[in-house]
C-alpha cells in the first residue's frame, strides 16, 4: 500500500505514537462501502428518487419499504442495530453537557471546530470542490446548527429520531460527493487519499467532540473527566452512524486527544483554500445582516469572531490562517472568570444545572429558527460540483 503524500512527518509520528501512526494511514484510502453502495444504486434511479427512498427508510425504518434494494437493506440493517457497548445513560449525560454551555458551545463550534475542519489542505478539497462551504457559508452554518440541535435532543439518536435521520443524510451526502469527485477526474488520490475518507471522517468527529471540550476549557469551563468521557461516548455513537470504522473511533477523552494529536502531527499546514474557507465563515455576519441595525453591528461581530477564533486556535494556527489581531481579545479573561464562577455554582445546585440545560436547548432552537429563516434544513446532496478542477 502506498501512503498518500499528504500524510507527512511519519517518522516523527512513529516516535510519538508508535504503531498507531501506521495503523491510521490506510484509512486515508478507505471510503464508506455501505453508503457508497447505496449511492451507486440511487444513481440508477430517476433523479431524486434514491434520496427520497433513503429519507423514508431513515424515518420509518427499512422494513417499511419492501422495494428497497439490497444495498439499502444492508446499510440500514447496520444503522438500526444498536451495539452492546452503547450506553443510553452516558448518551443522556453527554448531550446534557453540551446543552449546558449553550451560546458558549456555539461560539466554540464556530470559532474552533469548523475552522479546524478547514485546516487540512487535503481534507478541505471535497468542500472546495462541492462549493457548499465557500459559496454557501451562511446556509452551511445554519445546517450545522440544526444538526447539533437534533443530536442534542432527548433520545435524538434513536432510530427514526431527528438526530438519527440527519446524521444519515449527512452520510449519504458525503457518499454522493465522494462519487461525484471520483468520477470528475479532478481528484489526486496519490496525494490526498480518497475523498471524504475514513481518516477525515474520524477527524470530523473529533472537531465536534474533543475540539469542543478543549475550546470550552479555554473559555474557562470546568469539565470533569467522567463527563468529558460521556460526551466522547455520544460522539462515538454519532461517528458510527456517520460510517466511521469503530477501530478508529475514540473510546474516551484521552484516546480522542491522542488521535487528534496524531492527525495534527501528520497534517500539512493550511493552504489558500483553508484561508478562503475561514474568511467566508468569519464574514457570515456581514452576509446575513438584514436590518440597518444588524448591518451596523456586523463589523463588530466579525471582529469579535476573529478574535475569538484566534484565542481558540492559538496564535501559531491563527497566524497561518492570516487572522488579524483584534483589540476585543481583552474581554476574554473576564469571560473565563465568569464561566468558572458559573460552573462552580452549577456543580453545587442541580436545579440551576437543569435550568442551564433547558436554556441551552432554547438557545439552539433560536439559532436554528433565525438562521434557517423558516426554510427547513433538508440536507439534500448536491446535484453537481461547484468547481471543476483542483490542483495539488
Amino acid at each position: 500500500m502506498s501512503i498518500p503524500s499528504r500524510y507527512v512527518n511519519l517518522e516523527a509520528a512513529r516516535a510519538r505514537f508508535g504503531e498507531r501512526a501506521d495503523r491510521l494511514a490506510p484509512f486515508l484510502l478507505r471510503g464508506d462501502p455501505l453508503a457508497d453502495a447505496v449511492v451507486a444504486d440511487a444513481l440508477t434511479m430517476p433523479r431524486g428518487a434514491g434520496f427520497s427512498l433513503f429519507t423514508r427508510a431513515a424515518r420509518d425504518g427499512v422494513a417499511s419499504i419492501p422495494e428497497a434494494p439490497a444495498s439499502f437493506r444492508a446499510f440500514f440493517g447496520e444503522t438500526e442495530r444498536v451495539p452492546a457497548w452503547v450506553d443510553p445513560v452516558r448518551l443522556e449525560r453527554g448531550r446534557r453537557l453540551f446543552l449546558r454551555y449553550g451560546p458558549l458551545a456555539g461560539a466554540v463550534l464556530g470559532g474552533r471546530s469548523l475552522v479546524l475542519g478547514y485546516m487540512s489542505p487535503a481534507g478541505n478539497k471535497p468542500l472546495v470542490l462541492s462549493g457548499r462551504l465557500e459559496a454557501q457559508a451562511p446556509r452551511r452554518l445554519a445546517e450545522t446548527g440544526r444538526f447539533v440541535q437534533a443530536i442534542s435532543e432527548p433520545r435524538g439518536l434513536d432510530v427514526g429520531a431527528d438526530g438519527y435521520q440527519i446524521t444519515l443524510k449527512v452520510r449519504y451526502m458525503h457518499a454522493q460527493v465522494r462519487a461525484m469527485i471520483e468520477r470528475s477526474g479532478t481528484w489526486d488520490e496519490a496525494s490526498w487519499g480518497r475523498p471524504i475518507n475514513q481518516h477525515d471522517m474520524a477527524g470530523t468527529t473529533l472537531l465536534f467532540s474533543i475540539a469542543v471540550l478543549d475550546g470550552l476549557r479555554t473559555l474557562g469551563a470546568t469539565i470533569p473527566r467522567a463527563e468529558a468521557d460521556d460526551y466522547l461516548h455520544l460522539w462515538r455513537v454519532i461517528g458510527r452512524l456517520m460510517g466511521v470504522d469503530e477501530e478508529i473511533l475514540p473510546t474516551c477523552e484521552s484516546d480522542a486527544f491522542a488521535l487528534a494529536e496524531l492527525i495534527a502531527e501528520t497534517q500539512e499546514p493550511p493552504d489558500d483554500d483553508a484561508r478562503a474557507l475561514t474568511r467566508a465563515l468569519l464574514r457570515v455576519p456581514l452576509e446575513v445582516a438584514a436590518s440597518p441595525a444588524e448591518r451596523r453591528l456586523a463589523p463588530l461581530r466579525v471582529a469579535f469572531g476573529t478574535a475569538l477564533t484566534r484565542l481558540l486556535l492559538g496564535d501559531p494556527l491563527a497566524d497561518d490562517l492570516g487572522l488579524e489581531r483584534r483589540a476585543v481579545r481583552h474581554v476574554f479573561p473576564i469571560l473565563r472568570g465568569l464561566t468558572r464562577v458559573r460552573d462552580t455554582v452549577l456543580a453545587h445546585l442541580p436545579e440551576a444545572r437543569a435550568h442551564a440545560e433547558a436554556a441551552g436547548a432554547r438557545y439552539w432552537d433560536k439559532v436554528v429558527e433565525r438562521s434557517l429563516e423558516g426554510s427547513p434544513a433538508k440536507f439534500e446532496p448536491p446535484s453537481g460540483l461547484g468547481r471543476v478542477a483542483v490542483h495539488a
